[in-house]
């Protein structure tokens, strides 16, 4: 597949609270027949996991594996995958990710992907500019951003897929978040370890966790009056002292778990719009998002919403091989 690297210039992301840039760089994969017709295609968006940008999934090489354009052009060459235009964006933050979502303590970025992103490329490639020719992918924070902006957006997208996707947070992320309340304490305090954190030139997987609960705080428990700033402008769903569930806030995270949402009538009617829905999990997921995937998948089956659910071998890293197997689900329900 040919690789296009291009920069564009976002106005909603301009004045965001953490100062992160407005300016982002867009990898764009074009099918292999792009350049030898006049076609118009489906566009795919794929959304990176926590902490990933588009410039990592495209570009990132792992020892023995195929590089991720050269296995889906394959792919699409043999006709295991049909042709389409795969944008792969940068919505990386301070944070370290945005959860895909509009917050006013990290910034607008359901809508820039939606209202500002989308409709860039339609301008700029030749694709078919219409809901029913979209289709949204991602992995574990991605998965979770594509699962609710199906859910949110189905003006835009008509066919989702979610690898790992965060979910079931009770079993996904509350076990966890007392090992970053005693971090927290360990550096000084909130405050205190984001300055560390900030500093250090190598950032560690201990530290990378804390990040990942910050963020998502700052994405699901957003103070409701600000003020929005760096570490200051969300609430933290467990005491930094004791490490005692914050009823309210927990209840504010819950508010944003898939699994919940689809307990909402409009939201189980956005889904019911989609073409597909694919899920899969790693059956050794080291974060109980296989369970948190089959919580989904149980929901849907309920509601009689009909979607595609699998697990393989494996955990939650170094699953780029399962693109394949999504985008063969989705491009293949989208319009021509």
């Amino acid at each position: 597949m040919r690789v296009d690297v291009i920069t564009h210039q976002s106005s909603l992301l301009a004045g965001n609270p953490l100062g992160d840039p407005t300016e982002r760089e867009l990898i764009v994969l074009m099918p292999p027949s792009y350049d030898a017709t006049a076609r118009r295609y489906p566009v795919v968006l794929l959304l990176p996991g926590y902490g990933g940008t588009g410039w990592q999934l495209a570009f990132n090489r792992s020892a023995w594996q195929i590089p991720f354009p050269r296995r889906i052009g394959d792919a699409m060459r043999a006709g295991r995958v049909r042709e389409a235009i795969l944008v792969l964006p940068d919505c990386f933050t301070r944070y370290g990710g945005s959860q895909y979502v509009d917050s006013p303590a990290i910034g607008p970025y359901q809508s820039y992907l939606c209202d500002e992103l989308l409709p860039f490329v339609d301008r700029t490639f030749r694709t078919i500019p219409r809901r029913e020719a979209r289709a949204v992918i991602g992995k574990s924070s991605g998965g979770y951003g594509a699962m609710v902006m199906g859910m949110l957006r189905p003006d835009v997208v008509s066919a989702v897929g979610s690898h790992a996707g965060d979910g079931a947070l009770e079993i996904s992320y509350l076990r966890d978040l007392s090992t970053t309340v005693l971090t927290l304490e360990k550096r000084g305090g909130l405050e205190a370890f984001l300055r560390w954190f900030e500093e250090q030139p190598q950032k560690g997987q201990s530290s990378f966790d804390v990040m990942s609960h910050l963020c998502c705080a700052a994405a699901w428990s957003p103070k409701p009056h600000g003020p929005y700033s760096f570490g200051h402008g969300f609430d933290f769903p467990l005491n930094l002292l004791t490490a005692a569930v914050r009823d309210d806030v927990w209840a504010r995270w819950l508010a944003h778990d898939p699994v919940r949402m689809l307990d909402a009538p409009h939201h189980r009617a956005a889904l019911s719009q989609m073409s597909a829905i694919y899920l899969d999990a790693g059956i050794a997921d080291e974060h109980n998002l296989q369970l948190a995937t089959r919580q989904l998948a149980s929901r849907l089956a309920h509601h009689s919403l009909p979607y595609t659910h699998e697990e393989f071998e494996g955990g939650h890293y170094n699953t780029q091989h399962r693109y394949e197997r999504s985008l063969s689900v989705l491009t293949a329900a989208l319009s021509a």
